[in-house]
């Protein structure tokens, strides 16, 4: 560790001075040979650095995204040159280069503070060796050495000896367990860091080993820092700890106002917009307006979510626009202006003509209640019609017309016409 930080020694100087800096200010507060004036300074150190950060961090979030829209494609990749490792790595560098995209981004932030990080741990370590480094001089080293947090030196570690921890007038109980204290806190905010990351904000309608992968980087990453830990000197657990606990607040931000498409934070989300927009009719801000227009912007390419989401706008009587406002639809307008019904006038049912029962279909003659509708069936010859034959001996129209009608192949009884009658 000694000699990778000695690989950044030429921004220990940088860092120095701004610890200075800070315990300058925190040291008339509290008093300058306080682990709180100390302590506080390398906390200010890290804000600054993560503030300097905030646009490598937009970039690795909009990385990470392009990453996981591209999952799909380099599945494909892999199981077509499954058996050619260098065209597959040919067709992957090729599909980075057509889609913009840079697996590496999404380590920028670890990158860019990785300097900052052993710069301090090389500063700490030379306060815990005597030595004077940077802009620290003899009267700040003297300072920094009696400086405790919570009855743990600065500069000690959980491996230090106990003759070493005497000379920095504490004891080796108390260096222990601040460190390890602080060991499982880092640890438990990594931990839960990445665990927000993918149970909350990662698509689930990709399923990729990429995503084990991330998984199991859930697990190893905090257990790596338990393992590092305990080498670490106390300021620099202060140091980590503090960095964990920024970038687990960041990504909550993130996670809670913009969220990855696909994810359970977006269907969240997407609610809380949905109950907002219904209440007030519009938008807040532009953050708002830009994600309504990107959701009516991709068409049948939206996901559940957001599908869900276009339907309670439209079931709330408004609609999104192209430019991401929203406005009341036009049927809800001509509702309101008819006096606020949304449910139009049904058209009245065709009415069905009543079946008549078995004894009246082969009755036709038979006397009808009051009320009962004319029935559909042909009208019963007059009995003092003409018969067509030409003897001209009358025949009722009784069994006897029904039967000679039978036996020429027609079914027994009055037969229905094919069309009702109009008399």
């Amino acid at each position: 560790m000694d000699t990778i930080a000695s690989l950044f020694s030429f921004i220990t100087t940088p860092v120095s001075w701004v610890i200075v800096q800070f315990h300058s200010v925190y040291g008339s507060i509290f008093g300058p040979d306080t682990g709180w004036a100390w302590g506080l300074s390398i906390v200010s150190l890290v804000i600054l650095i993560r503030i300097c950060l905030i646009p490598l961090f937009v970039k690795q979030i909009k990385a990470t995204r392009a990453m996981q829209t591209l999952q799909p494609e380099m599945k494909k990749i892999q199981e077509r040159y499954k058996n050619d490792k260098q065209r597959q790595s040919e067709e992957m560098m090729k599909l980075y280069k057509e889609t913009g995209t840079n697996p590496l981004s999404s380590c920028l932030p670890i990158l860019a503070q990785s300097p900052f990080f052993f710069a301090l741990y090389h500063v700490l370590n030379g306060i815990a060796s005597n030595k004077t480094i940077g802009v620290i001089n003899d009267s700040l080293l003297e300072s920094a050495q009696k400086a405790h947090i919570f009855g743990a030196p600065l500069a000690a570690k959980f491996t230090d000896s106990p003759e070493k921890v005497e000379a920095l007038n504490s004891s080796l109980t108390d260096v222990r367990v601040v460190t390890a204290i602080m060991i499982v806190l880092m640890s438990l905010s990594q931990f839960y860091t990445q665990r927000q990351l993918m149970t909350k904000n990662v698509d689930t309608t990709v399923k990729t080993p990429f995503m084990q992968q991330q998984k199991m980087l859930m697990y190893v990453f905090p257990v790596i820092f338990a393992v590092f830990g305990i080498n670490f000197p106390v300021g620099v657990l202060v140091y980590w700890l503090t960095t964990n606990v920024w970038t687990m607040g960041q990504q909550m931000y993130v996670i809670h106002n913009n969220p990855t498409p696909g994810s359970k934070a977006q269907a969240a989300y997407l609610e809380r917009l949905s109950k907002h927009v219904a209440k007030h009719g519009k938008t807040r801000n532009r953050r708002e307006r830009a994600i309504v227009k990107a959701i009516v912007a991709k068409g049948r390419d939206r996901n559940e979510y957001e599908r869900k989401f276009i339907n309670g706008l439209n079931k709330a009587g408004l609609a999104a626009q192209s430019d991401g406002t929203v406005i009341k639809s036009e049927s809800s307008a001509a509702a309101q202006a008819e006096g606020g019904t949304t449910t139009a006038t049904a058209a009245p049912k065709r009415q069905q003509p009543k079946r008549q029962p078995k004894s009246k279909r082969h009755n036709p003659g038979a006397a009808k209640p009051a009320g009962e509708p004319t029935s559909l069936t042909k009208a019963d010859d007059p009995q003092d019609a003409k018969p067509s034959g030409g003897n001209g001996n009358a025949k009722p129209a009784g069994n006897g017309s029904t039967r000679s009608r039978a036996q020429s192949g027609q079914r027994k009884g009055p037969q229905r016409p094919k069309s009702p009658s109009k008399k």
